[in-house]
């Protein structure tokens, strides 16, 4: 499991991705949940089939950050954005949101609480995750994590 970014990292890329998809979406549970649908879609398209170990998880890691986007990110009449960038041994998921005082932060408490385990679950999953400020120097910030193929 990676741990939590202390502070903003340096905005990153993938080096070639063979793959991308970007797109705006509603801030609202609506849009993450159409969100997480074209991602499943893009990855199966991209060879990642429904029902594998990559395609279940990097899913699942969209899901968490559109929902954090939505829970935590929302600004009235504000979208998120997800970009999905993927090579042949990487996969790079971006949600950006609009609100830059809530900073994301995996913490695990005891007992579990109700909600809070997003970022956790995404730590667990991913490669390595952080949040970095909008590279567009909007207001903002944009949580990525990288999924590395096996």
């Amino acid at each position: 499991m990676t741990e939590q970014p202390a502070a903003p990292a340096a905005p990153t890329q993938l080096d070639n991705p063979t793959h991308h998809f970007s797109m705006r979406f509603s801030s609202t549970p609506r849009g993450a949940r159409l969100a997480r649908r074209l991602a499943a879609v893009r990855l199966d398209a991209w060879g990642h089939l429904y029902d594998s170990t990559a395609h279940d998880d990097v899913t699942l890691i969209v899901a968490e950050l559109c929902a954090n986007a939505v829970r935590h990110g929302h600004v009235p009449g504000r979208d998120f954005r997800l970009v999905l960038a993927g090579t042949p041994t990487t996969l790079r998921i971006e949600v950006t949101d609009t609100r830059a005082e809530r900073l994301p932060t995996a913490r695990a408490t005891a007992p579990l609480p109700e909600s809070g385990h997003g970022l956790p679950l995404v730590a667990a999953l991913s490669t390595r995750w952080a949040w970095s400020p909008r590279a567009d120097g909007g207001p903002g910030k944009t949580v990525w994590a990288e999924y590395e193929l096996p």
